[in-house]
């Protein structure tokens, strides 16, 4: 036996941080349709190195593994898939597109209501924890004789 809780056979953190991604995606989406409803607005920081990310080389070369940007006044064009969302951005005076899909998202912020969420980065090119079979007992199923018969003795033994 172990002194901590046991691994999980189910990837519960990831299944989380997966559904946490989709309240970003759905955020971003409303913004897409109506904009940004009264003082609201985003810190969103990403891993630039992430696969799918798609920012000008320069700002890869300014932050080489993580970025924020503030979604607020100055944004355009920004479109939200299911895996990742566009937006226009200006750094010193110039407009950039930028990709991030969800997955490369590490922090969301709204300081505007005082909301956080923060993730772990996944990486697609990493490789599958090995998953251990279970160590309780199999389960033996009961050879079914027809009978509905239990016995039991309730007699204390002395």
């Amino acid at each position: 036996m172990t002194d901590g809780p046991p691994d999980s056979l189910i990837p519960y953190d990831e299944i989380v941080q997966d559904a946490l991604r989709a309240v970003v995606g759905r955020v971003i989406g409303q913004v897409e349709k109506s904009g940004l409803p009264g003082s609201h607005h985003f810190y969103i920081t990403f891993k630039t190195q992430a696969p799918g990310v798609d920012i000008p080389r320069h700002l890869t070369e300014r932050y080489p593994d993580e970025m924020t940007i503030v979604i607020q006044n100055r944004y355009w064009d920004l479109h939200v898939s299911p895996t990742h969302f566009e937006v226009g951005l200006s750094f010193n005076q110039v407009g950039s597109k930028l990709v991030i899909p969800f997955a490369a998202i590490t922090a969301f912020q709204d300081p505007a209501v005082d909301f956080a969420l923060h993730f772990s980065a996944q990486a697609d090119n990493q490789e599958p924890e090995e998953i251990h079979p279970p160590e309780n007992d199999p389960v033996v199923r009961q050879v079914e004789d027809g009978s509905n018969v239990v016995s039991v003795d309730f007699t204390r033994k002395k």
